[in-house]
């Protein structure tokens, strides 16, 4: 008795060789817990596009929700946004520029 193991598309079910498949790693999608790994064929894919310069943002407040943004609308936050950023404190708490002991 022999086994036969195949390989096929998650997306499609479309059978191909190992050496013609992908890795696609979904890291946040609505409703998916944890990251997953999807194996598909590099034409089933294609047609996407990059959503372009995005900003990804968490806002905290007890509970954190994550907001992604695209480049266009965080610019609209202030016409300095590019300053104000460059001079905010880390997520550490410290200034740009400074060193402990200085």
């Amino acid at each position: 008795m022999a086994y036969v193991s195949k390989r096929v598309s998650d997306l499609t079910g479309v059978e191909a060789s190992d050496d013609k498949f992908v890795e696609l790693v979904v890291r946040s999608a609505p409703g998916l817990k944890h990251p997953v790994k999807l194996d598909v064929l590099p034409e089933e894919i294609k047609g996407l596009k990059s959503a372009g310069e995005i900003v990804v943002l968490e806002v905290k407040n007890g509970e954190t929700e994550q907001l992604i943004v695209s480049l266009a609308e965080w610019k609209k936050l202030s016409p300095k946004i590019d300053e104000i950023v460059a001079n905010a404190p880390g997520l550490k708490g410290r200034r740009p520029g400074f060193r402990p002991g200085s």
